[in-house]
């Protein structure tokens, strides 16, 4: 028998709460080199080609308020070999990145990990066979 809400319960949309929404939005306006195609106050979106949307909320704005901050998920960067993860961590060290995983070789490939401006971590990886 198949799931009644199957089509409209696939998740969608990664929402992550900020310190402030307007600089969030420069920061990953930057970094995914678009702007954002909904921006207010407190909150932009960027629909992504994946078909998933990157939302950002301002913490105090969010109801019902929210405790915590960053470092509990990750956004995942696929990159399509080694070769690809070591330019990006290049590039995103250039432009200041905290980056709280140096290059490495692990299980599943290459990958490494950065820091958002709200301490989200952003790990960009190749899975496959690492350098």
């Amino acid at each position: 028998m198949a799931n009644p809400t199957s089509k409209t319960s696939d998740p969608n949309f990664i929402l992550l709460y900020v310190n402030d929404a307007t600089a969030s939005a420069r920061f990953y306006g930057d970094l995914l080199a678009r702007p954002p195609a909904q921006a207010a106050p407190t909150f932009a979106a960027f629909p992504l080609a994946s078909g998933v949307t990157l939302g950002l909320w301002t913490r105090s704005d969010v109801q019902p308020k929210v405790a915590g901050i960053g470092d509990r998920a990750e956004i995942g960067f696929p990159a399509p070999d080694a070769a690809a993860v070591d330019a990006m961590y290049a590039d995103w060290s250039r432009r200041g990145l905290p980056i709280v995983q140096q290059p490495t070789d692990m299980g599943f490939g290459r990958t490494f990990v950065a820091l958002d401006p709200d301490g989200h971590r952003l790990r960009v990886f190749a899975q496959g066979q690492a350098q």
